[in-house]
């Protein structure tokens, strides 16, 4: 882990395609952190909740962006993703539904987790 950089990061993206350029920033923050080797914790909330299910990563386009799919495979695999309770429920997503390893939990998870020692959190 590199040296000053928390020991966990909380990414949290509350935009989808409705607002391809911040979406893609988190995404592109949270991979970026991972490979520098901070722990990172992603936090899919409102449009960006879409992205749990299985093909929906591969519709997003943004030129000059990195390409979803893999940051969201990058995060998978060294971090935690975790699909909002409420916004999975609004959206009629279920456990079922969702891409393997992503867990759905709430707001006390979330609180948990920011208030961590050495955690800093980003919402995007």
């Amino acid at each position: 882990m590199l040296t000053g950089m928390p020991r966990l990061l909380v990414v949290k993206v509350t935009a989808g395609t409705d607002a391809p350029e911040r979406c893609s920033q988190a995404f592109t923050v949270a991979g970026t952190a991972a490979t520098a080797g901070v722990g990172v914790s992603f936090w899919l909330t409102g449009e960006s909740a879409w992205f749990a299910v299985p093909g929906r990563a591969a519709e997003f386009e943004l030129p000059h962006a990195a390409p979803l799919p893999d940051l969201l495979d990058l995060l998978l695999a060294s971090g935690t993703v975790t699909l909002c309770t409420q916004c999975a429920a609004r959206r009629g997503i279920g456990p079922e539904d969702v891409l393997p390893g992503i867990r759905i939990a709430g707001a006390a998870v979330f609180v948990e987790e920011i208030m961590s020692d050495g955690a800093q959190a980003l919402v995007y």
